[in-house]
């Protein structure tokens, strides 16, 4: 036992004044409890406090796991002492390695390290590094999946891993001393020597056989196909030429497998196209019949709906248009019986004026029937005259005077000086048609104005009416057969005049157009083209 002093001296001169870090590690609060002057200088630490109060409370450059603590502490522990070495960091930032030493002691209970830390030099950084260099190539040179050949530049090897033993059947070490031809003796045919001397001098990172296949030997005479790949080193001055040997046996095998699948597809493949061509063909002649007659049912469908559309509007039609006129005619016909004496002569006149004008009026809706009918069948054409404009309007206005209801009256404005060449019969029925629309759908003192101009062999003749108007609606479907606005179902009309002014319009080259609101009127505008000719 030594005497208190002099274990105060020892520990003075062991701790205080050592050189290098000395340090006690707490392993409970996980930090430093005492560190030497040593220490902190070699840390970089400016005073104690800033070392104790250090919020990173770690030396290493890359923290230690909880587990690697927990080995660490179990061998120390076990062994009383443990070594390493240790990448650490200083006060400023920078790191440097050095080796430390823990020692394991207990006190009062509480587990602790002696820590000392010693410095490394550059030199013994650098033999580490060489010493963990070596051990890295040793460990990738002999445990490498591939053969790895080292040659000098006559082509002697000089070393070879164990892999590329096996592959060419040597015992290990066997392949030192051999010329690296042995193994692969038709790398480049007779040409060899000289692709070598060309690769020394001008040495390069390539592969070998230049997309040719190469084959191997073994020891007992056996080839297998290999992929070999070329590198070089230089050590003392001297070329060193590295090959890497990979045997392909199953890549090749998976390639000849590989193409006589897919030649066996390509055949499958060909026979499977043909006979979609084939079934294409058919299947598009099948398609392309059931097309037309698709078409062919379609049209018939849709002739036949419009026939049915035909049908209802006609009966409808001509189920109020003749039973109105021909009741009126018996009517009239029964009250004339019973005026039969001659005094009553005004009142059986009165009524034979009634049956006139429900004839008349069964007449015209038979010569509208008769017109679609002629138009139709072709029968109508156009026959230009010169005639005179103002003279068939005037007219025209005259023939219509006995449709006006009380107020009504109509303006006309003519600016056709000229005499036009146009079919005035087809023109006349088109005129009359729009002229007695406009006063059948408008209202007592309301006013029909008709507008004639004349400008570049054209004339453009418009109707304006103060009448009930047509809905947007029922604008779409005007000039078919039979259509009735909905608004004027309870005015007598067949549905036929503005279909037969389109198709007389047809014959003689000419357009309609019509505009028109619910309860504030319609326009309707018409343009024929004509020529001027000399007369005869």
């Amino acid at each position: 036992m030594l005497p208190a002093s002099l274990s105060s001296a020892l520990l003075d001169l062991l701790y205080t004044q050592a050189h290098e870090f000395v340090g006690i590690y707490d392993l409970t609060q996980g930090w430093f409890t005492q560190v030497n002057q040593a220490g902190l200088r070699l840390l970089g630490y400016p005073s104690e406090q800033a070392f104790f109060t250090d919020p990173v409370r770690n030396l290493h450059v890359t923290p230690w796991t909880p587990a690697q603590w927990q080995t660490l502490y179990t061998r120390a522990r076990e062994q009383g002492k443990q070594e390493i070495e240790a990448e650490l960091r200083r006060y400023t930032g920078t790191s440097f390695w050095a080796r430390l030493e823990l020692s394991y002691f207990d006190a009062d209970g509480q587990p602790f390290f002696l820590v000392r830390l010693t410095e490394q030099s550059r030199l013994q950084q650098a033999e580490r590094e060489l010493e963990h260099s070596v051990r890295r190539f040793e460990a990738v040179f002999t445990n490498a999946t591939i053969g790895i050949i080292v040659c000098d530049r006559p082509g002697t090897i000089v070393s070879a891993n164990q892999l590329s033993g096996q592959l060419f059947g040597y015992a290990p070490q066997e392949l030192l001393g051999h010329n690296i031809d042995i193994l692969v003796p038709h790398a480049a045919g007779r040409h060899h020597d000289k692709l070598r001397e060309s690769f020394n001098a001008h040495p390069q990172v390539r592969g070998m056989g230049h997309h040719r296949d190469l084959q191997a030997r073994r020891q007992d005479g056996t080839v297998f196909p290999v992929e070999v790949s070329l590198s070089y080193f230089y050590l003392d001055q001297e070329l060193y030429v590295v090959a890497y040997v990979l045997d392909i046996t199953f890549k090749k095998e998976a390639e000849r497998e590989l193409i006589a699948q897919r030649q066996h597809v390509e055949r499958l493949n060909a026979d499977l196209e043909q006979k979609v061509a084939d079934r294409t063909h058919a299947l598009l002649n099948t398609l392309g019949q059931l097309e037309q007659r698709s078409q062919e049912l379609a049209q018939a469908l849709a002739a036949e709906q419009e026939l049915g559309e035909l049908k209802s509007r006609f009966v409808s039609m001509a189920s109020h248009e003749f039973r109105t006129p021909l009741t009126a005619v018996l009517t009239s016909a029964t009250l004339i019986e019973k005026y039969p004496t001659t005094d009553q002569q005004d009142k059986r006149l009165k009524h034979l004026q009634r049956i006139r004008t429900s004839v008349n009026h069964l007449n015209d809706i038979l010569e509208e029937f008769l017109s679609v009918g002629r138009i139709e069948e072709g029968k109508i054409e156009a026959h230009p005259t010169p005639l005179n404009l103002a003279t068939l309007l005037e007219e025209t206005v005259t023939d219509v005077q006995g449709l006006l209801k009380a107020g009504q009256r109509i303006e006309r404005q003519l600016l056709c000086p000229a005499p036009v060449r146009l079919d005035p019969s087809l023109l006349r029925k088109i005129l009359v048609n729009l002229l007695s629309n406009a006063i059948k759908y408008s209202g007592e003192h309301s006013l029909v104005t008709v507008q004639a101009d004349c400008r570049q062999n054209r004339l453009t003749l418009r109707v304006q009416d103060q009448g009930v108007g047509i809905s947007r609606e029922d604008q779409e479907h005007l000039f078919e057969r039979f259509f009735r606005a909905r608004n004027a179902a309870n005015v007598p009309g067949t549905g036929l005049g503005l279909y037969i002014i389109a198709r007389y319009l047809d014959l003689m080259g000419g357009t309609i157009a019509l505009q028109s609101e619910l309860n504030h009127g319609t326009t309707v505008t018409i343009t024929i083209p004509y020529e001027n000719h000399p007369a005869d």
